[in-house]
């Protein structure tokens, strides 16, 4: 498969990118800045140069085309303010779903936030980020074109990954490794079962393949 991943240097982006280019997928990671582009390549991916605060739907569709999944995993990150939640865990997510529709790409996978809603009250960072998430979440799901699935991870940690997760519609809170959400991700993008589907994720007891497959079989 190529499978093409927004937000390419991003924690969670990396780690896929090493899972997927291990297994002999061809990936390609879009990033802001070029010297984001060796660590890309370390991982087994191609990078791919353009900001999705201000590409066109035109101009990441051109870098989606050919592909057979797309993954948005770009965030502002904790130290933003509200602005850049806007434009890029709301704004960035929607062009590059309209991307993948405008580009034929129909397995696209998108990772969200536990407790995303686009109906959030509040005007803290965080309120504004959960908001954002949710309306981006929102504007995916009205994509006919596209096969989509929405991971919410919970908390985030960097402990190993153990393989073993919880993956349900509803998990209720819990800390979940990093190395396990990309994992996931890897499972997800190959398995188009899981298409309509908007998952939360958090550590458990079930290996990740069973997981996968359990959410795909409902």
């Amino acid at each position: 498969m190529r499978i093409v991943i927004a937000g390419g240097h991003g924690q969670i982006a990396l780690r896929l990118e090493r899972l997927l280019s291990a297994r002999g997928d061809e990936v390609a990671g879009i990033i802001r800045r070029a010297e984001q582009g060796d660590d890309l390549r370390a991982a087994g991916a191609e990078p791919v140069l353009l900001d999705l605060e201000s590409a066109s739907v035109e101009e990441v569709a051109a870098q989606l085309r050919g592909a057979d999944a797309a993954v948005f995993a770009a965030g502002a990150g904790p130290g933003s303010g509200t602005a850049r939640k806007e434009t890029v865990d709301k704004g960035a997510a929607m062009v590059f779903a309209d991307a993948a529709v405008r580009a034929g790409v129909r397995r696209f996978v998108i990772v969200s936030s536990m407790g995303a809603d686009p109906a959030h009250q509040g005007d803290d960072v965080f309120d504004v980020y959960l908001r954002a998430k949710g309306e981006a979440d929102a504007h995916v799901t009205r994509q006919d074109a596209l096969d989509w699935t929405i991971l919410r991870p919970g908390a985030l940690t960097d402990e190993p990954g153990t393989g073993l997760v919880r993956l349900e519609a509803h998990t209720g809170r819990g800390p979940v490794p990093r190395d396990d959400v990309a994992a996931v991700l890897a499972e997800l993008v190959d398995t188009s079962a899981t298409a309509g589907l908007t998952l939360e994720l958090i550590g458990g007891s079930t290996p990740i393949t069973v997981a996968v497959k359990s959410v795909a079989g409902n």
